[in-house]
């Protein structure tokens, strides 16, 4: 699961902001953006003490200062659902490691630029004409 992702999940609930001072924020998510820039709304702000409360209504955090988020257990579950629906519509071919990036070369010059590639080496493949293997020079 992306952080990223779990935090664009959670707007709109409650979430607890410790920072790495050591004050808490409690309140809703209103944004988040991928510097984990935090806007909060309804705050309830504590010293790092603990001694100490006070209000607002709301305030931005920027990402650099946080030390730890707290977001609500249903939010997990609702990105888990989602990422799980997510992988249940790609087709099967997709679920494999990687992205299907191509590995082949451009092929030896006397084989009119098929298959072929070349060998760790330098010189032509062996025995692989048509399938494209070798380090693509």
């Amino acid at each position: 699961m992306l952080p990223l992702l779990l935090l664009k999940t959670a707007q709109g609930h409650p979430v607890l902001v410790e920072l790495k001072n050591g004050e808490t924020y409690n309140g809703h998510m209103v944004q988040c953006d991928s510097w984990m820039n935090v806007h909060l709304r309804e705050v309830i702000c504590t010293s790092k003490d603990g001694d100490r409360f006070w209000r607002m209504p709301e305030t931005k955090i920027r990402g650099n200062t946080i030390k730890y988020l707290r977001v609500p257990d249903e939010v997990i579950d609702k990105v888990k659902e989602d990422s799980f629906k997510r992988d249940e519509k790609r087709p099967n071919v997709a679920r494999g490691r990687g992205r299907g990036r191509a590995v082949g070369g451009r092929g030896d010059a006397g084989s009119g630029g098929r298959g072929g590639g070349r060998g760790p080496s330098g010189a032509p493949g062996r025995g692989n004409v048509g399938r494209g293997r070798g380090r693509g020079e």
